[in-house]
């Protein structure tokens, strides 16, 4: 077993306008964040000009706040799936773009800058916004901000959605994924010891990395384009309920992994990953040497105390479909 250690070194007063309001430095963003209405946002890109883009989705708030090399530049109001429609939660990749689309299912409608994040219908695109969730299980979002959102990200961005839009639950020991086949079909999770892991790259052989620690599970699952290619047992010493995003950046030349800054956890916003955290971590020689070999500049790790299994009564967070993004 080895430490996350060697892995990890490798590797505001202005007023919210009716729709949405550019600034341009941080205070002006969260003054604005903390007074958005329904159907209004602020984007603020000047303050990350570059870097790896992360979408963060709270359905409990719902709001969307979107990171770009682990600095805060946008956040926007949002509705979420209704009742029975709602929008399943985890970690999400996106799939397809398409600035046109039109459904397929509901009439024709319009889905103006859609971005997919599962073959079965649910996307981010812009759509009403009464303040409260009432989509078919897609996250709608204002008109303006989602052209903004459109321009700045790319297939294989990392969307990350948790809470619950009807109970407001903020954590879940529900399972984070339940891996699709190529026609739609749940597939069966690798049962492993605390010591075995498995690891596939050639399923999805390019791409950023998306690395989910379970500490519920004790368990670590890696998936790059919303395919998982490893999964491992691991020894993680963090009794932390909260939940955390990393993204590994590059400055002058060295690689950093810098927190982003998720609603309740603000104060990460930044910072660099320490050392004493980054050995609360240990996994199989084997696979650390296999994700350490696979790391590069936009590779992101959620730490959560939800579970990457079932949890024994049917109930998943998440679906991650299995196959490639298509332009």
């Amino acid at each position: 077993m080895r430490g996350l250690m060697a892995l990890m070194a490798l590797g505001f007063a202005a007023p919210v306008m009716a729709q949405g309001e550019k600034v341009s430095s941080p205070p002006e963003l969260a003054r604005a964040a903390d007074e958005l209405q329904p159907g209004q946002w602020v984007w603020a890109s000047s303050i990350a000009p570059s870097g790896p883009i992360l979408i963060y989705v709270d359905l409990s708030r719902q709001r969307a706040t979107v990171y770009r090399n682990g600095v805060r530049i946008g956040v926007s109001t949002i509705s979420s799936g209704k009742e029975g429609h709602e929008t399943p939660t985890g970690v999400f990749t996106i799939l397809q773009k398409d600035a046109s689309h039109r459904s397929s299912v509901y009439n024709n409608a319009a889905m103006p800058y859609q971005q997919r994040l599962t073959w079965d219908g649910v996307a981010l695109h812009a759509g009403g916004l009464p303040g409260y969730p009432e989509s078919h299980g897609c996250v709608h979002l204002p008109y303006g901000f989602s052209q903004e959102l459109f321009a700045i990200t790319r297939l294989g961005v990392t969307v990350v959605v948790q809470g619950d839009a009807i109970n407001h639950e903020r954590t879940s020991d529900s399972s984070l994924l339940a891996p699709m086949d190529m026609k739609g079909k749940p597939l069966g999770q690798q049962q492993l010891d605390g010591s075995d892991y498995v690891w596939q790259p050639k399923l999805s052989p390019t791409g950023p990395l998306t690395i989910i620690v379970s500490k519920a599970d004790q368990r670590v699952v890696v998936l790059r384009n919303g395919i998982e290619i490893g999964r491992s047992g691991a020894q993680i010493n963090d009794d932390d309920p909260g939940s955390h995003v990393v993204t590994l950046t590059m400055e002058g030349g060295k690689p950093r992994w810098i927190y982003v800054g998720l609603p309740g956890h603000d104060e990460d916003a930044g910072k660099e990953m320490d050392e004493a955290t980054m050995n609360r971590l240990s996994l199989p020689r084997g696979f650390y040497d296999a994700v350490k070999a696979q790391l590069r500049p936009g590779s992101t790790v959620l730490i959560t105390q939800s579970s990457v299994g079932d949890d024994g009564r049917g109930r998943r967070l998440t679906i991650l479909d299995r196959v490639k993004p298509t332009p």
